[in-house]
């Protein structure tokens, strides 16, 4: 008897260790849940077993357990009854995740929306587009090479590709369609960074003068420019690991005010000589553009009425956090034919219908390599300058996001190519069989 009392009191004692050492990653994995569920059902109007069984359905995060309530727009995660997170949908900010001191009746301030246009025909509006057979397009090679996306089980959602401003392609796995909102995560930040674009185009910002932040202004940071953030080469420390309790994954899982992370860290390297992808940095420069507004709605509005809704990507929400900062970083929803607007956009450098949004000069500012990033990253775009994918042209460049989001802009092939899934493909293999299909 004593031998098995024992061995009881061991395993409890263990069952407590274990608990205490990955209580935090706990947190984690419930708000991650919650927040995805939220999002998956209000905001892209999924259904619940839907999510739990795809969006949610990896490890550890399938380790949650989420019940929604339509009434109050809620949704809640527990992990094995020893911890709950929940987050809440605001219509016009999407969803964000919540602590026990957030009032939900509270009211806030949302975006001001343009109305859609949808006569005009697509791209620059929401009508069915005027189709155009290309003679140097080989349809049917094309077609092939993106059904292999969805018949090789790469868990793609979504493929638009587009071709002098005509879609020649476009598909989309079961449950979802043309109209299906999909979170682009870290394609959020080229959609950030092009804010800066339109504000320096309108002469409203200058990305040479140092950053406006406070915490820095007695010290070495006080020298980091607005620039060096968005080439990602402040210097300054982030971890950016989604597998462990990192920077990243406490800023997005349990940060209130999410622009405050980074401003928070020191320097680890040289200013403008070391890059570091940071999550935090992009939060950060939402932070900036917000102090340069002297009303919160006048920056909530300025995304939507000066850029996101003159180019008709309408379907987009860029959602907040709890301090009503936008998650530059991570949680823009938009359909892929509106992200695909996005990156025709760059592919006209700036002009989207006759209206200039910024400079051909900003199109040669985010696609120029930054120090220390070996050719593979602009101003919060990706690069392909040192031929990274060895079958696709040097100068083509892309937004991209966790999981498999991508938006390709081919400049010398009047392309654009979007992507969206669950889980990476082989870009080059996929890009190079698009190329040869569009001559």
């Amino acid at each position: 008897m004593k031998t098995l009392k024992r061995s009881l009191l061991l395993l409890l004692t263990v069952v407590v260790l274990i608990v205490v050492v990955n209580y935090p990653k706990l947190n984690i994995i419930a708000g991650y849940s919650a927040k995805s569920m939220n999002s998956s059902v209000f905001l892209a109007e999924r259904p619940i077993a839907f999510t739990d069984s795809t969006d949610n359905n990896f490890s550890p995060i399938n380790l949650g357990t989420d019940t929604v309530d339509k009434t109050t727009k809620t949704s809640t995660t527990s992990v094995f009854g020893l911890l709950t997170r929940k987050a809440f949908y605001r219509e016009g900010l999407g969803s964000v995740l919540i602590d026990a001191n957030f009032d939900t009746s509270l009211q806030i301030s949302v975006p001001k929306r343009s109305t859609p246009d949808n006569t005009t025909p697509f791209p620059f509006g929401n009508a069915a587009q005027k189709d155009t057979l290309f003679n140097s397009v080989d349809y049917a090679k094309l077609n092939t090479i993106i059904e292999n996306l969805f018949t090789n089980n790469t868990k793609t959602r979504a493929v638009v590709v587009i071709h002098k401003n005509q879609i020649i392609a476009e598909q989309y796995d079961t449950g979802f369609t043309k109209n299906s909102r999909i979170l682009g995560w870290s394609m959020t930040k080229s959609i950030m960074s092009t804010v800066f674009g339109v504000l320096q185009h309108q002469g409203k910002i200058n990305i040479a003068d140092t950053a406006p932040i406070t915490e820095w202004k007695n010290d070495a940071r006080k020298n980091i420019t607005i620039n060096d953030l968005l080439h990602m080469n402040s210097g300054l420390e982030w971890d950016e690991n989604y597998n462990e309790i990192s920077d990243v994954t406490k800023m997005l899982f349990l940060e209130k005010n999410m622009a405050k992370q980074q401003a928070k860290k020191q320097f680890v390297g040289k200013t403008n000589e070391t890059w570091n992808y940071s999550s935090g940095t992009s939060n950060l420069l939402s932070g900036v553009i917000r102090s340069k507004f002297n009303k919160h709605q006048d920056y909530l509005d300025y995304w939507y009425a000066e850029f996101i809704d003159k180019i008709g990507m309408n379907s987009m929400v860029i959602e907040t956090d709890m301090s009503g900062n936008y998650v530059g970083s991570s949680y823009g929803w938009a359909t892929p034919r509106d992200w695909a607007k996005f990156g025709l956009l760059y592919l006209n450098n700036g002009n989207w219908n006759g209206a200039q949004l910024f400079t051909q000069d900003w199109v040669h500012y985010i696609t120029t390599p930054t120090k220390g990033s070996k050719g593979t990253y602009g101003g919060h775009f990706w690069l392909n300058a040192e031929g990274q994918f060895p079958d696709i042209p040097k100068n083509m460049f892309y937004a991209s996001g966790y999981q498999g989001q991508f938006v390709f802009v081919f400049p010398d092939q009047d392309l654009v190519v979007v992507r969206m899934g669950l889980a990476h493909i082989d870009i080059n293999a996929f890009l190079k069989g698009v190329l040869e299909s569009v001559k």
